[in-house]
């Protein structure tokens, strides 16, 4: 346990920092939002391009990671849009962010962190392939979703279809779209760039967790414990174990391959969840989810890896 504790000790250590940073003044909310672009912007894409562009194609292109984390994803949205929709009789809108709460992880700001400390370098590759699944299926899905109850009049495959287009403009995408170029055709950048380009990625992992911490200041769960706890446990066990289920179903896998899938899909949900339901009016009841399932997030993923030293077949 003493094991586990040094891999997710330093990362909650490192989003309490940000949180009391941010909470004492030394940095506001704003501050952490010009951090967030950066690690968004630059760091992340840094980080992503090193981890494809630096291996050999056959080494990033793995199918069954796809469609394992894929369909878990897809059946976690599924459970928690059919729970808010049908077992507790909400709206389209709030039952598609709930299924976002489901199943989109904070892949950057806390799933690489943990990943970066419990497998090295081998953490990109998973993430990579995480983000395309997110970008280009889950967080459009779920978006469209959520849309299609305020505007009745658009069909939701045209929602996803907007939605697709503005995530394949992020930086993230891009630079994961240029390392599978590179990783294909063998190109190396020149020693002066591939130097900047470590450095920008190598500050991503701290700026990330302190960014995520100081997120959470003033974040409220009074009166909605009961209902947040439902998506905590959603997003905490529902989507690891979908995911986890589809492993064993696509067969054979790398064990790195294996670790990243289930960790980062036990991760709590990404760190923009309240800021995507401000338009639907649910951004207080998003933000009291994310504060929550973060909190918890603490014991159920420190529990998880134990889990995994303890089975066969999930050792690196």
């Amino acid at each position: 346990m003493l094991n586990i504790l040094s891999i997710t000790g330093p990362i909650y250590l490192s989003i309490g920092v940000g949180y009391v940073a941010t909470r004492r003044g030394f940095f506001s909310k704003v501050d952490g939002q010009v951090l967030g672009r950066f690690v968004l912007n630059f760091g992340l894409p840094a980080m992503l391009f090193n981890a494809l562009a630096q291996r050999q194609f056959s080494e990033i292109l793995h199918p069954s990671y796809l469609l394992a984390y894929g369909v878990g994803s897809l059946l976690a949205l599924s459970a928690g849009f059919a729970i808010w929709r049908w077992g507790r009789g909400k709206g389209r809108s709030e039952s598609g962010l709930v299924a976002l709460g489901f199943s989109s992880s904070n892949t950057g700001y806390v799933g690489y962190p943990i990943l970066l400390q419990f497998l090295g370098p081998a953490a990109g590759v998973g993430l990579a392939l995480t983000v395309l699944i997110e970008n280009l299926v889950t967080i459009p899905l779920a978006l469209a979703i959520a849309e299609s109850g305020e505007t009745a009049h658009l069909s939701w495959q045209h929602t996803v279809l907007q939605s697709v287009k503005r995530m394949v403009k992020l930086p993230m995408m891009q630079a994961i779209v240029l390392g599978f170029v590179f990783s294909m055709f063998g190109v190396h950048l020149p020693e002066v760039l591939s130097k900047t380009v470590n450095l920008f990625a190598a500050s991503t992992a701290a700026i990330a967790l302190f960014v995520n911490g100081g997120s959470l200041v003033g974040m409220r769960v009074v009166g909605l414990i009961q209902e947040v706890c439902w998506i905590a446990i959603g997003k905490l066990v529902v989507h690891p174990l979908a995911v986890g289920c589809m492993l064993m179903v696509v067969g054979p896998i790398d064990p790195s391959l294996k670790i990243s899938a289930v960790l980062l899909a036990a991760m709590p949900m990404l760190g923009i969840y309240p800021l995507l339901a401000q338009r639907h009016g649910q951004e207080g009841f998003c933000a009291a989810a994310l504060l929550v399932t973060t909190v918890a997030s603490f014991f159920t993923i420190s529990l998880i890896l134990w889990a995994m030293g303890e089975l066969p077949g999930w050792h690196v």
